[in-house]
């Protein structure tokens, strides 16, 4: 899908300078326990499957949007599992950002998982002790979306 277009046009008056956006990770879980997950097209690494909410868009609603986008299965986002904020990240055309991440487990409802757009290079499905490698954000969020809290991990920051 590339670059949602309020975010292109929203570059254009800014440039690369830092913009804070919300973003959705989805952790669909199957009836084995295993979780989902894509190897981004930009960087070669494996992570959650997620992206950008789209301006009024409802989060979970973003989470359907995105897993079905990516990997070409319809989800049923169960709980919102963290809240947490990411790095900035620098994109290698020089932009900046920084998420406040919305992270839900979802059960899968329909779709074969597959590439299903040019973000991703591969989709598999993981047993929960056999991940590929991932970061620790992304470690963390599965395994707080496994536990089956029904109230969402956040951090309060030092005051």
């Amino acid at each position: 899908m590339g670059i949602p277009v309020f975010l292109a046009e929203l570059r254009e008056l800014v440039g690369h300078r830092p913009l804070w956006l919300s973003g959705v990770g989805v952790v669909p879980v199957d009836e084995d326990g295993r979780v989902l997950l894509g190897r981004r097209a930009d960087n070669g690494e494996w992570s959650l499957v997620g992206g950008i909410v789209d301006p009024g868009e409802q989060p979970a609603d973003a989470a359907v949007r995105e897993c079905l986008e990516e990997t070409g299965v319809t989800v049923l986002p169960e709980a919102l599992t963290s809240v947490t904020v990411s790095p900035v990240i620098q994109y290698p055309n020089g932009d900046h950002a920084q998420y406040l991440e919305l992270t839900f487990r979802c059960r899968p409802l329909a779709g074969e998982a597959r590439v299903n757009d040019d973000e991703s290079l591969e989709v598999g499905w993981f047993h929960p002790d056999a991940l590929p490698e991932l970061d620790a954000s992304a470690r963390k969020r599965i395994e707080l979306a496994l536990a089956g809290n029904s109230t969402a991990y956040f951090e309060l920051g030092e005051s």
